[in-house]
């Protein structure tokens, strides 16, 4: 089944990532859903998702999306999401993917190929997106090895076919702008992973103090918060009244001072 690979994946008494409906293969509209999820696990990523058939193709872009079309950047395919997974954003307190999740982009996608499968099978997908911030026509070719770099040509002794580039074509929407750097927040929240981790964060410890989380979830948040405010470059700041945003450690009893023998 599509979504047999995302499910074995992940721990869904721990995260909040949706199961997903059954992979739904109705008569679809002209232009299908697509996003860019910015996800800071064991290291920071962008996931693109296409919808198609029912599902979200998914692929990984460490380094993220460039609109420089001389600027090849590496998208490893990887087990398609469910569609509600698109609008996801907050924490994965534990196990696989454990960090935080952004929808950085969203909009509308368009095959530039007559028979999407039949691409996707030979390995150049054409594509247009209409994001907020991902426009314009795009490429995922699959490579042989990983990158198309230097020495890409030397394929591994395995090549399983999960290696892409993401490339965008030249047109009025390309160009020399960073547009990770330049836009760098959510576009659903408008905050950025610190905002997220604060929001989301007094809740997943509550939970687990009522017990309903594994036993080293405390350890696994703690080392998000710390995780994010090293790449925000500042401290998390929760209210008062909401729970720690880390494991607070009790205070030992000050031990009496001791008393001089002969004295009272």
């Amino acid at each position: 089944m599509p979504l047999d690979k995302y499910r074995a994946k992940r721990d869904f008494t721990v995260s909040p990532e949706p199961v997903g409906a059954e992979a739904r293969r109705a008569a679809r509209p002209r232009k299908r859903f697509f996003c860019v999820q910015k996800h800071l696990a064991s290291r920071l990523h962008y996931d693109l998702r296409l919808e198609h058939d029912g599902v979200l193709l998914s692929w990984a872009v460490p380094r993220g999306p460039s609109l420089d079309p001389a600027d090849k950047r590496l998208a490893v395919h990887v087990e398609d999401h469910p569609i509600e997974y698109g609008e996801f954003e907050g924490i994965i307190p534990d196990g696989y993917g454990a960090g935080v999740v952004m929808v950085w982009d969203r909009g509308t996608w368009e095959p530039e190929v007559d028979d999407v499968d039949a691409a996707l099978a030979r390995g150049d997908l054409k594509l247009r997106l209409d994001g907020y911030k991902l426009k314009g026509s795009w490429a995922l070719v699959r490579t042989r090895g990983w990158g198309g770099g230097r020495g890409a040509s030397r394929a591994p002794a395995k090549d399983d076919g999960r290696s892409w580039l993401l490339i965008k074509h030249r047109d009025d929407w390309s160009g020399a702008l960073d547009i990770t750097e330049f836009a760098p927040m959510s576009v659903k929240s408008g905050g950025d992973f610190l905002d997220i981790l604060t929001a989301e964060l007094p809740a997943f410890w509550r939970s687990h103090r009522e017990g309903r989380g594994p036993a080293g979830l405390d350890a696994s948040l703690a080392q998000i918060v710390e995780k994010v405010e090293k790449h925000e470059g500042r401290s998390i700041e929760v209210p008062a009244t909401a729970v720690p945003s880390r494991p607070v450690r009790k205070a030992k009893p000050a031990r009496a001072p001791r008393r001089k023998p002969g004295t009272r």
